[in-house]
């Protein structure tokens, strides 16, 4: 009995440790000297001063998550980011089961204009509540239709956040000439068609001045 219970308090110590190894990871700022996080209503209201002061160079901020419209924490967001002198970003998601006009215009309606900026990012991928699979050319259609109303209004080209399994399906990287941004936990990505610029690189860290886990997300040099 003292056998398994020294055994048991072993594997508790050694999950104990993995998961905070897991939760703590960051690629090494000599690598990626640019790194930031993901933002959304899930992570109640950050403390953004708090954030800068522990390594958080950017934030991308959801202004629109696909089907659930306006994240209505993105307003929020944006005024404390530019108080605690974070670069930011507002990060659409896209959502195969509207129209490019109709998400367009719901993003320029939400993201006022500022030159401060960084590029808006769309998230490509395959939504819950969407069942919608159209045919590779009429997303590209879509999308360049969606882009090309963002990018009037915000004045830079869009950054494309492509998952794994959106960019497998329909291969966006190919044919839509912008910088891509690549998902990897742990290990850098290469599915896509053209070097990436971002990469999330770890979607369960934690950090202090914010609930819950944020995605990761490194700038390449």
């Amino acid at each position: 009995m003292i056998r398994w219970g020294v055994l048991l308090l072993g594997i508790t110590f050694m999950g104990f440790g993995l998961w905070n190894f897991v939760t703590g990871w960051a690629p090494s700022r000599d690598s990626y000297p640019v790194q930031g996080i993901i933002a959304n209503e899930s992570n109640g209201q950050p403390r953004w001063s708090e954030l800068a002061a522990t390594g958080v160079d950017f934030a991308y901020i959801t202004a629109v998550e696909g089907a659930l419209g306006r994240d209505p924490q993105f307003q929020t967001n944006l005024a404390a980011l530019q108080e605690a002198g974070i670069r930011f970003g507002a990060l659409h998601h896209y959502d195969l089961c509207r129209s490019a006009s109709e998400q367009a215009t719901m993003f320029i309606t939400s993201v006022p204009r500022n030159d401060r900026a960084l590029p808006p990012a769309v998230q490509m991928d395959f939504s819950e509540g969407c069942n919608s699979r159209p045919n590779r050319a009429l997303i590209l259609a879509e999308l360049a239709t969606f882009l090309n109303l963002i990018e009037a209004h915000s004045g830079t080209p869009a950054i494309l956040l492509l998952t794994p399994a959106f960019e497998e399906a329909y291969q966006v990287s190919k044919s839509i000439d912008r910088n891509i941004w690549l998902e990897g936990n742990g290990i850098s990505p290469d599915y896509s068609a053209r070097p990436w610029v971002m990469w999330t690189a770890n979607t369960h860290r934690r950090v202090s001045g914010i609930d819950g886990a944020v995605r990761w997300v490194v700038v390449r040099k």
